[in-house]
């Protein structure tokens, strides 16, 4: 047993390991196969190193689903074929509104006049 004091082990093992933060599973290799004499911290990292690269496996492609591949496509001719809105009914919806009596804001009432081309009173 050595005499070296045990934070100054530590931070020798901590400093030479830093590198493994992200590699658990490389330092949990060289734990399961460390040999008959219990290594240095030189010798546990090198055993580190040693640790197989991780696999993974390949997942297989999705399979489209025909019947939702259809239903969005249907939706998306549909969303084409739909006529297109007017994008100023808001203006004469809200015209209508007040010649029809009803109270609308006077800034409402504006800008309405503004996008269907009417002249507006200056103030």
């Amino acid at each position: 047993m050595g005499n070296a004091p045990l934070d100054d082990v530590r931070e020798v093992w901590a400093h030479e390991l830093a590198g493994f933060g992200s590699k658990l599973q490389d330092i949990a290799w060289a734990l399961d196969n460390l040999p008959e004499k219990c290594p240095n911290v030189l010798e546990f990292r090198t055993l580190c190193r040693r640790a197989p690269a991780p696999t993974f496996q390949q997942l297989d492609a999705p399979k489209p689903d025909s019947t939702r591949v259809k239903a969005v496509v249907e939706r998306a001719k549909a969303a084409f074929d739909t006529p297109k809105r007017d994008p100023k009914q808001w203006a004469r919806d809200l015209m209508a509104r007040h010649e029809a009596g009803k109270a609308v804001p006077v800034i409402s009432l504006r800008f309405a006049r503004e996008a269907l081309g009417h002249r507006t009173e200056q103030p």
